[in-house]
C-alpha cells in the first residue's frame, strides 16, 4: 500500500515519512545544525544552509503536505511570518477581499504594515458569499478567509468562495487554523493557499510557535520558497520535531477536542446565567448546514456572553476558572480561557469589533482534552 493512499488517521502518522537513511531512525533526528559539508563547491547532499532547507524541517513540510492533501508544505517560524509571505506575493496598488472577523494579529498585520506599503484591505462578511462580488475589481489579487472565524466562530463556505475567486482569477488563501486538517481540508474545496498557525493543533502542547503554509501548484509553491528563504521567517529543527511529533496524535486529540466542545456549549446553552453561546454545532447557527457539509465535526473552540452583556462579569469569570487557564493561544491538550477584548484582539479599534460581535463581555475558550465532567464543573463554579 502507498502512503499516498493511506486514510487521514494513518497519514498523521506516516503520512510523508520514511525511517532516516543514516541509521533507520522512526522520527526525524533533529538536525541542530546550521551549515552542511560540500564535497565540491556546490556539491551536497540537498543541503547547504538552514536558513534555505534543513532535513527537520523537510520532514515536517512532507508531513503537512500530506495531512493537508497537498503537493508542496512550507514551515515557517509563526503563523503570521507565514501570512507575510502570502502578502509579499502582492504589490502595491493591490487589492485583497477579507473576513471581517478576523484575528487580532492577522488584522494588524494586515492595516499596520501592508496597507503603509500600498496594498488596500476590504473586510467584509462573508457568511453570505455574494456579499464579496462586489468588492472584487481587476487590482483584487487575494480573498483571505478564515473558518471558523476567530472568536466569533462564523463558517465561510469554502466551495462558494473558491469558485468566486476562481471566476475572477484570483488567489484564495484559507486559515485553517481553528478546524485543522483533520477537520476540513480546503485545498479540496478549491483554496490555493492553506494557512495554519501550527503553534495551534498541530503542535498541540503549548510549547512551540509556528506557522506553515500549504499548496498544490508548483509556481506558486517556488514564489513561497523563494519568499520564505529571502526573508528568513523559517522553522528551526527542534521547533519542527515538535510539530512532527505533535501531528502524529492529531487525529486522536481532535476527537476529543469536539467531544468535549460539544459538552460544554450544551452545557452553556442551558446555563441560566448565559446569554449567548457561539458554537457551529448548533442547529441554529446561521451556517449550521455549511459547516457539516464541509466539515467533520464542530472542533473545541467556544464564545459565549453572560448575561448582562458586563465586562465586568466576563473578567470575574476568567479569573475564578481553575481548570481551565487564562492565557493566549488555543488548541492545546490543556483547556484555556481568554478574553478577546483585551487579549487576541486587542489591536482591532474597539468600534470595529463590536461590528461583528465582539463586546467587551465575550469569552473564548479553547477546550482541551481533559475529563468534560471537570470542565463544566470549573466553568459552573466560574459562572456562579
Amino acid at each position: 500500500m502507498s502512503k499516498d493512499t493511506l486514510r487521514f488517521n494513518s497519514k498523521t502518522i506516516h503520512g510523508g515519512q520514511a525511517p532516516d537513511k543514516a541509521y533507520g531512525a522512526v522520527m526525524p533526528p533533529i538536525y541542530q545544525t546550521s551549515t552542511y559539508a560540500q564535497t565540491t563547491p556546490g556539491g551536497h547532499q540537498g543541503y547547504e544552509y538552514s536558513r534555505s532547507a534543513n532535513p527537520t524541517r523537510s520532514a515536517l513540510e512532507q508531513s503537512l503536505a500530506s495531512i493537508e492533501g497537498g503537493n508542496y508544505g512550507l514551515a515557517f517560524a509563526s503563523g503570521l511570518s507565514a501570512i507575510d509571505a502570502v502578502m509579499k506575493l502582492l504589490k502595491p496598488g493591490d487589492e485583497v477581499v477579507s473576513t471581517n472577523d478576523l484575528y487580532g494579529g492577522s488584522y494588524r498585520l494586515f492595516t499596520k504594515i501592508f496597507e503603509d506599503f500600498g496594498i488596500k484591505f476590504h473586510f467584509v462578511n462573508m457568511e453570505n458569499p455574494s456579499e464579496i462580488e462586489p468588492y472584487i475589481n481587476s487590482n483584487t489579487k487575494l480573498i483571505w478567509v478564515e473558518t471558523p472565524t476567530n472568536p466569533m466562530m462564523n463558517i465561510i463556505d469554502i466551495q462558494a468562495v473558491a469558485n468566486i475567486a476562481k471566476k475572477h482569477k484570483v488567489l484564495l488563501g484559507v486559515d485553517n487554523t481553528f478546524a485543522t486538517p483533520y477537520l476540513q481540508q480546503p485545498l479540496s474545496m478549491g483554496a490555493d493557499i492553506v494557512m495554519h498557525s501550527a503553534t495551534k493543533y498541530l503542535g498541540g502542547h503549548s510549547d512551540v510557535v509556528m506557522g506553515a503554509l500549504i499548496v498544490n501548484e508548483k509556481e506558486l509553491a517556488n514564489k513561497l520558497y523563494f519568499i520564505q528563504n529571502a526573508s528568513g521567517a523559517v522553522a528551526g529543527p527542534m521547533d519542527s520535531f515538535l510539530v512532527l511529533r505533535g501531528i502524529k496524535t492529531l487525529h486522536v486529540r481532535m476527537q476529543r477536542h469536539c467531544e468535549n466542545g460539544e459538552a460544554i456549549a450544551h452545557f452553556l446553552a442551558k446555563h441560566p446565567k448565559i446569554e449567548k453561546v457561539y458554537w457551529p454545532g448548533f442547529a441554529s447557527h446561521p451556517n449550521h448546514e455549511v459547516a457539516k457539509s464541509q466539515m467533520k465535526g464542530f472542533g473545541g473552540m467556544i464564545s459565549f456572553v453572560a448575561k448582562g452583556n458586563n465586562y465586568d462579569e466576563a473578567i470575574r469569570i476568567v479569573e475564578n476558572l481553575k481548570v481551565f487557564t487564562l492565557a493566549e493561544s488555543l488548541g492545546g491538550v490543556e483547556s484555556l480561557a481568554g478574553h478577546p477584548a483585551s487579549m487576541t484582539h486587542a489591536s482591532i479599534p474597539k468600534a470595529e469589533r463590536e461590528k461583528v460581535g465582539v463586546v467587551d463581555a465575550l469569552i473564548r475558550l479553547s477546550v482541551g482534552i481533559e475529563d468534560k465532567d471537570d470542565l463544566i464543573e470549573d466553568l459552573s463554579q466560574a459562572i456562579g
